[in-house]
């Protein structure tokens, strides 16, 4: 360890943490009511009423991640960073719209994953394993990157050491915490430490924009001194630039339409009790969007701090320090832990489901009793984190968030499969499978093209150039081979697969 050890923020971290954990020994006490096996380590016996999934989907939705990289992208950029805003107001009538029919058919076929539903709407395992392959690659950076989360708040508090093995010190005690608490007690656990949490983050973030602003003047020179900066540096704007409209919008839209194809918060919403209680969600969840402004004002706060970081996903707690009292940046530290714990809990609970569901017993035992799938599910959720700690250790932060850029991009090409499939089946399975591979194809062709440096990708329209999200041209690309191969196979009278679902399934 290092001699930057500061006892009182330390202290104030591990005993908020304790107290967190405390909590979650009531979960012994709440009872299921469910089935056992994996529906109910997996999906919390689908007993998750108004309140829990409220801060359930909060929790895997708002990570501490997003805690630390939407204020990063605005420090870096300026207004460009605030696209989460209108993103995370999109989501919700979409969320409104659609979950509730994947939760009435789930709940109907006792479905567990997204790609359950596309195994029994089109009758293909391989286009069900494409969909569960999807969302397993997807998660692995995000999980890591949680793991990331916790490993830059335990350095900046010194918990760290001078030789490489020491330097792995915090993120494998990220990695020990979340894959316990997985393993142990499955998805109620983060439900349950999921209030703690969103309750510590409001605490905090209230807490900064309160107090920074007298350090600097109030907000109104905070503005001007980040308008100057972003001047001066030629590097962003305070305003978003007409230049910059293509790229904002068509990454607003595409990040809202891949945040449900998650399979994290896909699971929070299928274990919901009911379909109202889904759409009650929609309505309320936009709350956590007036957080998040206030999340990504901390990135102008920063500039105008002009703060001088190694990278810029140091700024919150630099901005932390700055603010904050020593027992209370030790209260804050703590938050952003909890803030990835649960949603890594969640994330790797998430990909188990997938890979016991749509890969162990789909091709390995297809007699597996709910019992051995929870088994399965457990141990796979091991899997998940310990590869997502190799992926910390061994690839570079940067290349990381990238990758997880990708994901995105990548999650997005399974909404023509799961989304269409809710209302009609108008797509033949074979041209689905041929939309995926094509738009996966091109996603990382344009990706590698960018060197993975942004998500834009810059068309020439009538002579003005406009930049736009590689996630929504590739499914455009998706959607039209779909459609036209669909078209091809109907007119060669190639066979459909059997439908397993009618249309009261869709009817909570």
């Amino acid at each position: 360890m290092t001699s930057s050890l500061d006892s009182v923020t330390i202290g104030a971290f591990f005993i908020v943490l304790l107290l967190t954990a405390a909590s979650g020994l009531l979960i012994s006490k709440w009872q299921s009511r469910g089935k056992g096996g994996l529906e109910e380590w997996g999906l919390g016996g689908r007993q998750f009423g108004t309140l829990v999934t409220w801060f359930l989907v909060g929790g895997d939705f708002y990570t501490a991640y997003t805690i630390i990289a939407v204020p990063a992208l605005v420090f870096a950029t300026g207004a460009a960073g605030f696209f989460a805003l209108p993103y995370t107001i999109i989501v919700y009538p979409f969320v409104f719209a659609t979950m509730p029919r994947l939760w009435a058919v789930s709940r109907a076929h006792n479905l567990v994953t997204p790609a359950d539903f596309v195994r029994l709407r089109y009758g293909s395992h391989w286009l069900a394993s494409a969909v569960a392959l999807t969302g397993i690659l997807a998660l692995m950076p995000y999980v890591a990157l949680q793991f990331t989360g916790i490993e830059a708040v335990l350095s900046q508090m010194g918990i760290t050491g001078d030789t490489e093995i020491m330097k792995m010190t915090p993120v494998v005690l990220a990695f020990v915490g979340v894959a316990g608490f997985t393993f142990a007690a499955g998805l109620r656990a983060p439900a349950l430490i999921a209030f703690a949490k969103d309750v510590m983050i409001y605490v905090v973030v209230i807490a900064a924009v309160v107090a920074l602003p007298h350090h600097f003047g109030g907000y109104r020179n905070i503005f001007t001194l980040a308008s100057n900066h972003f001047a001066a540096q030629h590097s962003g704007s305070v305003v978003l630039q007409p230049s910059g409209f293509s790229a904002y919008a068509t990454l607003a839209l595409g990040s809202a339409l891949a945040a449900f194809m998650y399979p994290h918060t896909v699971t929070s919403v299928l274990a919901s009790s009911s379909a109202k209680v889904i759409r009650r969600n929609a309505v309320l969840l936009p709350a956590y969007t007036f957080l998040l402004g206030l999340v990504a004002l901390l990135g102008i706060v920063g500039v105008a701090a002009n703060l001088h970081l190694h990278s810029s996903k140091d700024v919150i707690p630099a901005l932390f320090r700055l603010a904050f009292p020593r027992w209370f940046l030790g209260f804050a530290f703590a938050a952003i832990t909890v803030a990835a714990l649960v949603p890594a809990a969640i994330m790797s609970i998430a990909a188990a489901n997938l890979f016991t569901r749509n890969l162990y017993v789909e091709y390995l035992n297809r007699d597996a009793t709910p019992g051995r799938q929870g088994s399965v599910a457990k141990f796979a959720s091991l899997g998940v984190n310990a590869c997502a700690l190799l992926f910390v250790l061994i690839v570079p932060m940067q290349y990381a968030i990238n990758l997880q850029l990708l994901g995105g991009v990548l999650v997005l090409q399974t909404l023509p499969a799961i989304v269409f499939g809710l209302w009609k089946r108008l797509f033949h399975h074979q041209a689905l499978l041929a939309g995926w591979a094509a738009s996966l194809l091109l996603s990382g062709f344009l990706l590698a093209e960018l060197k993975l440096q942004t998500s834009s990708y810059p068309i020439t329209i009538g002579g003005h150039i406009f930049s736009v999200y590689v996630g929504i041209i590739a499914l455009v690309t998706n959607l039209a081979i779909t459609c036209v191969v669909s078209w091809i196979l109907d007119v060669l009278k190639v066979a459909r697969l059997v439908d397993g679902t009618v249309s009261a399934d869709y009817i909570a």
